[in-house]
């Protein structure tokens, strides 16, 4: 992991394999979501702050079974979308 002043560069939560490794998830501080784009329709699942809005970018969903498998992942029920 490269670090440059306050910044770290590491590795995203996707390997290069293209698997994806588990990143961590607080249910008391974080809530699950997909994040869709307006413009592209491109769908990415992770987790946003209660407190700051940061959003932890976890996996790209491209179909129904990757919505499964995030939700099987990390034990969550209710995804919502947010635009």
């Amino acid at each position: 992991m490269k670090k440059h002043g306050l910044f770290s560069f590491g590795k995203s939560p996707r390997s290069d394999s293209g698997r994806f490794d588990t990143a961590p998830y607080d249910p008391e501080t974080q809530y699950p979501v997909i994040r869709s784009s307006v413009c592209t329709g491109e769908k990415v699942a992770g987790f946003r702050n209660k407190k700051d809005g940061h959003f932890t970018e976890v996996m790209l969903i491209r179909s129904k079974k990757d919505e499964r498998e995030f939700k099987e992942k990390y034990n969550v029920d209710v995804l919502k979308t947010e635009y």
